[in-house]
């Protein structure tokens, strides 16, 4: 969840820190702070966004040439400036702390610190870290090494960057189950979260693994790997130059990233399949180059996911049991990890994030190793990431960075690939000719195009949103493959737009849902014109008899239509196979247009941060 800026340069680093923090608000917006290391450290911190820290900054003249800072998302304790980071610690050596991630034995080590006689000032796991640093410190006269005895007592998840007062000429940074990296300047070194919080001082990161320590100075840096508390020899890992600019996680001329983001589907998705385009076939070798051996071996999916992705998982439940015959147990990653499922050990694990960093599917992929599945896949959009770093293959959806809270473009990019999956597995198992093979590809090469289009019903969904500004309560209802479709379209509007939303199969509306409907309670029915459409028309007439409004996306043949109470926007003709990923848009557009209507803040939704990297 929360983000972390590190620099130790040349120049006063203080506007680098600011800006990285803007760029890391999207994993937090609670509360802010930093330290800086100037005739001792100097602390602000501030409730709110990053722009009021800003405005502190200015105010006290705040310059330095290194420092630490943290946009948080609040887990334990409130937000307030005194859980705010950085945390500070010690008399002789004062030492300066902030962390992402949740230390489980937070309870446990802050009541052996206040027996030595530490004295808490917050109600944060974090401040626990710092105390224990400065208390290992008296025991050497290394931060690093102070640092490397420290984590080894730590349980849970960490990223964290420490500075000391009396050494202001280095930065100490760890992780743990949290994402950190390394950004190599000409003129100073640094540290983050993500890197689009240093996409203005280098291109140059180097991705720390779990279990790495690194001490940063202006012009040098080294990294360690600590076990049991013992600093190891040194190593080296890799650097990567980014192929992301600053003007990718710009807003450009859109009011909202989430807009942006949105309208940039089409060529989201265009990246995403551009290696099948000029494609006669779709080869296993796009999930790596073990992928058809596994393949081979492969008698079911299992598929682990959280929010959105959880959504995607489902959709492609129904393309691979229908299209490739390959039995699919797609499962809410933090509720797998908890239970006792029974493994096959040839049943392919496939995790699916956007950020891969998720906690919860992190874990859950672990214990689906431990339980004795072989081989697993990851989905995601980030090529650094620890999914990725783990997994025995891999698909990068190419979405880009995507900065708006609420999902949009990682989801149809996870459609997208999902669907490349569902066609090379049905292939290996001789359940797709060639001419069907042809047909599919075909679709894919036209999909930006039909989501191009398909973003054409805006004027429509934002007329409809004056409407739903006005309700508590909406229902969503999906058969078949767009139920899933329905749950997604139910979680964006509830996201950001507070509005209370819940999302049905159709055919269970009889059985306990219909008591909500009444003329207050709007309903959103996906119709596309398929096998269903029928079925789906009897669950409509279901909600008309009981007085409710109906609000039908439907495909341009479908035939439905508009009367009293009985709205409807129509898309293209039915899409086939692909249309659970245009049925997608018109969900998007209307919770962003309702957001707009009752003035939300669509980016940064309350209570919600983008990144989930902890529990």
């Amino acid at each position: 969840m929360c983000g972390i800026v590190g620099a130790i340069a040349e120049k006063n680093i203080v506007p680098v820190l600011i800006d990285g923090l803007l760029c890391l608000e999207y994993r937090g917006y609670d509360s802010a702070g930093l330290v800086i290391s100037n005739k001792g450290l100097q602390r602000i911190r501030t409730t709110g966004r990053v722009a009021e820290l800003a405005k502190k900054v200015t105010e006290h003249h705040t310059n330095g040439f290194a420092g630490i800072a943290h946009t948080r998302w609040a887990t334990h304790g409130e937000p307030s400036e005194r859980n705010a980071h950085p945390h500070i610690s010690g008399h002789e050596s004062r030492i300066a702390v902030v962390h992402n991630g949740i230390i489980e034995n937070h309870e446990a080590m802050r009541k052996r610190l206040q027996a030595e006689g530490y004295q808490f000032e917050s109600e944060t796991d974090t401040e626990v870290i710092v105390h224990l640093i400065a208390s290992n410190l008296k025991k050497t006269d290394s931060l690093l090494k102070a640092v490397s005895m420290s984590i080894a007592e730590l349980q849970g998840a960490y990223a964290i960057a420490v500075m000391e007062e009396i050494h202001p000429e280095r930065i100490v940074v760890a992780r743990n189950g949290a994402p950190l990296l390394l950004g190599l300047g000409e003129d100073g070194n640094y540290a983050a979260s993500d890197a689009s919080a240093l996409l203005k001082k280098t291109r140059d990161m180097i991705y720390l693994e779990d279990g790495d320590l690194a001490e940063l100075y202006k012009d040098q840096y080294q990294i360690y790997q600590s076990k049991e508390g013992n600093l190891g020899q040194a190593i080296t890992r890799p650097i990567h130059h980014s192929d992301l600019t600053s003007d990718d996680i710009d807003m450009g001329p859109y009011d909202h990233f989430m807009q942006k983001e949105i309208f940039e589907q089409p060529s989201a998705v265009a990246n995403t399949l551009e290696m099948v385009f000029n494609a006669q076939s779709v080869s296993p070798g796009l999930f790596g180059s073990a992928a058809e051996s596994i393949f081979e071996q492969t008698n079911g999916l299992l598929i682990l996911a959280c929010g959105t992705s959880y959504h995607a998982g489902l959709v492609a439940r129904y393309w691979l049991e229908t299209f490739a015959g390959i039995p699919c147990i797609v499962e809410i990653a933090s509720e797998y990890r908890y239970r006792d499922p029974v493994a096959d050990a040839h049943t392919l694990v496939v995790g699916i994030s956007q950020s891969g960093e998720t906690a919860d599917t992190l874990a859950a992929m672990n214990y689906a190793k431990e339980l004795g599945h072989l081989h697993s896949l990851s989905i995601c959009n980030v090529a650094e990431s620890a999914l990725i770093r783990q997994t025995d293959l891999r698909f990068l959806t190419r979405a880009g960075p995507e900065i708006g809270v609420a999902s949009t473009k990682a989801f149809t990019t996870q459609l997208a690939s999902l669907l490349l999956l569902t066609i090379v597995l049905a292939k290996m198992r001789n359940r797709l000719s060639v001419e069907h093979e042809a047909k599919m590809i075909a679709a894919l090469r036209h999909l930006p195009a039909a989501l191009q289009s398909t973003l054409q019903i805006e004027p429509e969904a934002q007329e409809w949103s004056q409407q739903f500004s006005e309700k508590r309560h909406a229902l969503f209802l999906g058969r078949g493959v767009h139920y899933p479709i329905a749950m997604e379209g139910a979680l964006k509007l509830k996201e950001i737009s507070y509005v209370h939303a819940e999302a049905y199969a159709s055919g269970e509306l009889k059985h306990g849902p219909l008591a909500l409907v009444d003329s207050e309670m709007p309903v959103v029915a996906i119709a596309p014109n398929d096998q269903l459409l029928s079925k789906l028309k009897s669950n409509l007439q279901e909600v008309r008899a009981r007085g409710g409004e109906l609000y039908v996306f439907a495909d341009a043949d479908t035939q439905i239509e508009e009367s009293d109470n009985l709205h409807v926007i129509r898309l293209a003709e039915h899409a086939g196979i692909l249309s659970p990923i245009l049925h997608t848009i018109p969900l998007q557009l209307l919770a962003y247009h309702v957001a707009l209507v009752k003035g939300t803040d669509v980016d940064k939704p309350r209570n919600l941060a983008k990144a989930v990297t902890v529990e």
